[in-house]
């Protein structure tokens, strides 16, 4: 916990390096052939192809990593078009092409509108389009205003606007503390919440240690008094979810936290299992995916592990979080220098 709490004043930098990356990227080049359909929405393809903020988020972001302003534009557009709510700064979290209407739920999902404000930031800082600017701060300040509460002495990022708050508890989901934005937020706005965000993130991620192997569940109640139990109404796993909160919190630059380790131990193992229920410790039958294994080699230092081009097999969840994983290694190593 010391080394934590040392780590706590060092995060408010941001992590924006030019890592190199261009749109003729081979990984890029062969994502968009398998996930962006020509009108800017990004399928799902282990879930009859539908989309999400997460995936439009995280579209976005890879378009501007990879200098790619033409597809920026198309994802952006169907995002606005598709999910943005007239009521509020927000999107609903989910589209699905077979279903009448395809938006049947307006909530919102925060880490995907983390990622849409995240982007358009940088979409803004390297292209020069203050239209960009615009649409960033008022989805930040929506997710400023509405997304973040206090909740048992800790700054939370609730994971939409309903159905998270309750009487005496929320669920939270630490894979939503996508840390290099919030890191970037906090740099920009010193005086909004953000670096709360960051430490009290930090903080829970640190306590959130359950089961013999001591790891976080996908899901956690937190108690206004402060207690942290995996929630109720999701299966008690480290897995599927989860595996996103050491790519964040390593790319955001907290490394050195017990649990972070213990997820390390768990998966250095010839093929660590895609899933384990932190209660039972029963595992799941089949291994890690290709992006969780992409996600094991930043955490473990081996950064030279992680592939350029997602094998054709693997879906958009799992070559998402590869690309996602090689510009966060990429970052990381021009920051050291």
């Amino acid at each position: 916990m010391k080394r934590l709490l040392l780590l706590l004043g060092i995060v408010v930098m941001p992590i924006m390096a030019n890592a190199g990356f261009n749109a003729s990227d081979p990984g890029w080049q062969n994502y968009k052939t398998r996930f962006l359909l020509p009108e800017g929405r990004i399928i799902d393809t282990a879930n009859a192809d539908i989309s999400h903020t997460e995936g439009q988020g995280w579209g976005m972001f890879l378009a501007v990593q990879f200098d790619d302003r033409r597809t920026f534009d198309r994802i952006w557009q169907w995002t606005e078009a598709n999910l943005a709510r007239p009521d509020i700064a927000l999107n609903a979290w989910r589209y699905d092409p077979h279903a009448q209407p395809p938006v049947a739920d307006n909530n919102n999902a925060t880490d995907g509108d983390l990622f849409v404000a995240w982007s358009l930031q940088l979409a803004a800082d390297r292209w020069g389009d203050d239209r960009y600017a615009q649409r960033s701060e008022a989805i930040r300040v929506a997710i400023r205003d509405h997304l973040i509460d206090n909740v048992g002495g800790y700054e939370i990022l609730l994971p939409g606007l309903e159905g998270f708050r309750h009487e005496g508890f929320a669920d939270i989901n630490l894979s939503y503390w996508v840390l290099p934005a919030l890191r970037d937020f906090a740099a920009r706005y010193p005086g909004e919440p953000w670096q709360a965000v960051i430490d009290s993130g930090c903080q829970l991620l640190e306590r959130a240690q359950f089961g013999s192997e001591q790891l976080p569940a996908d899901w956690i109640r937190l108690q206004t008094s402060g207690e942290l139990t995996p929630a109720k109404g999701w299966p008690p796993r480290f897995g599927f979810e989860n595996i996103r909160t050491p790519l964040y919190f390593t790319w955001g630059g907290v490394r050195e936290v017990d649990t972070l380790e213990n997820i390390a131990r768990f998966w250095d193992q010839p093929a660590p299992p895609a899933w384990i229920d932190v209660k039972s410790g029963e595992t799941a039958g089949y291994p890690l995916s290709e992006g969780g294994e992409a996600i094991n080699a930043l955490l473990s230092g081996r950064p030279w592990a992680i592939g350029t081009t997602p094998s054709a097999g693997e879906n958009y969840y799992s070559a998402t979080l590869l690309l996602l994983s090689r510009i966060a290694a990429a970052q990381l190593s021009l920051s050291a220098r």
